[in-house]
């Protein structure tokens, strides 16, 4: 047998593994991990390659799942032809699908040479919650493999081209935001000398406009309400810059040990300030707390409980949990997870923050709300609601659009139009 004989084999008993959980399992990475790790064979192409057939298998899955019960080889060549070409996928796509036509950009005229149905591809609610995600062409950009974006945090950026050049990593300098860096090649960027040394973070370009239309004036104070792995929290640093503050806040103690490894990777000393939560244990607040020198450069405060009820910030930002239908790029295993009932449920979670979190904004002050969701429900409808509730916080003009797209308040940032995930921002001031 041949080699891409083998090879397909092996795929096609991935997804057979994978197959069970994949319209309930939130987390298929994990599963993935995990059946690379059972397989002490492969090599890192290896899994470079299986990587991208299951993810592209998840993402054309409507026209793939029928076809494993009555034409598993079939369904092995038309992930292979829908498959990205990457160095990885190469020589399998050509020993699979040679005699195929080159593969379209659009999902239509993919749907065309396959005889398959394109709208089947997105769960039913999204034409109902963001009309511009079913047709081209963020219905095509959600369709192909998310890039991978860079956020400079240096202002020396030849150093970090001329390393990625000699690595053989080529770039490309985003053409609204000299700050953000597309690598156009599969490499791991953690293994460059500009990682270790905090001249970068992985950040979607989307994600970095978010803060950029708002427009961060330098200095004053900022919360940054759920902070995760604090990729905004760093970005607030730097757009605060010397005179400035930011604290964090997480339930979490995985993810704000995550942002005190990458403040401290990117040079910006962290400061444990505040923490209330029973279940954050003696040695996760010990390993969250950095002195703090009052000379250094920016400061990022970590907040496991909640800040004292009496503080108040000049900017509050609320990048709200959501069901990720923006993601769908690089996590298409969401669209058959998530419902519209998830939707609901999480909007309501969403306005609940969002009151929450506001009353810690200073009169005059900012309140910023982002999701990483499609669904006008998760986006304008929760700050409409919000802004019912609490009169004294008016829709604030953007400092810059970057051709987002207005909704009745605020703006979406949609797949096609700069290469990114789907976003949503509001920008709100207290009288």
């Amino acid at each position: 047998m041949s080699l891409a004989g083998s090879q397909q084999k092996v795929f096609l008993r991935l997804l057979a593994a994978l197959r069970p959980n994949w319209h309930s399992d939130v987390n298929p990475p994990a599963g993935i991990s995990e059946l690379f790790a059972a397989n002490r064979s492969f090599g890192s192409r290896d899994r470079r390659l299986y990587r991208e057939l299951i993810y592209t298998t998840l993402r054309f899955l409507p026209w793939i799942e029928p076809l494993l019960d009555t034409d598993a080889d079939r369904a092995a060549k038309t992930v292979a032809w829908l498959a990205a070409d990457l160095p990885a996928t190469r020589a399998y796509r050509t020993a699979l699908i040679s005699d195929w036509p080159a593969c379209p950009p659009t999902v239509a005229a993919k749907a065309a040479h396959l005889g398959a149905d394109a709208n089947a591809l997105l769960p039913a609610w999204i034409g109902r919650h963001c009309p511009e995600a079913v047709n081209s062409p963020h219905l095509d950009a959600l369709h192909t493999r998310a890039s991978l974006w860079l956020r400079l945090q240096t202002a020396d950026s030849a150093r970090v081209i001329a390393e990625f050049a000699a690595k053989g990593w080529p770039t490309r300098r985003s053409d609204i935001l000299p700050g953000a860096l597309e690598v156009l090649a599969e490499t791991d960027v953690t293994k460059s000398d500009s990682w270790t040394n905090g001249l970068i973070e992985v950040q979607d370009l989307g994600s970095q406009l978010i803060l950029e239309s708002v427009g961060v004036a330098p200095g004053g104070s900022w919360l940054d309400a759920c902070a995760g792995a604090g990729g905004k929290t760093l970005q607030l640093a730097r757009l605060l810059g010397p005179t400035g503050r930011v604290e964090a806040h997480d339930i979490r103690p995985a993810a704000l040990r995550e942002l005190a490894l990458r403040a401290t990777r990117a040079g910006l000393p962290v400061c444990h300030l505040l923490n209330d939560k029973p279940e954050i244990s003696p040695r996760d607040q010990k390993d969250l707390c950095h002195l703090i020198d009052d000379k250094s450069s920016w400061r990022v405060g970590l907040l496991g409980g909640m800040p004292p009820a009496a503080e108040r910030y000049d900017g509050v930002l609320v990048d709200a949990p959501c069901t990720g239908s923006g993601t769908w790029r690089r996590a298409p295993h969401l669209k058959w997870t998530t419902s519209a009932g998830h939707v609901t449920q999480a909007a309501a979670k969403q306005l609940a923050l969002l009151t929450q979190f506001a009353a810690y904004v200073r009169p005059g002050g900012r309140l910023v709300y982002a999701t990483c969701s499609l669904s006008r429900l998760e986006n304008e409808e929760v700050v409409l609601a919000f802004l019912a509730a609490q009169s004294e916080f008016v829709a604030e003009p953007f400092a810059r659009i970057f051709d987002a797209t207005p909704r009745a308040v605020g703006l979406s940032i949609l797949p096609a139009q700069h290469n990114t995930d789907g976003f949503y921002v509001a920008s709100l001031r207290r009288r």
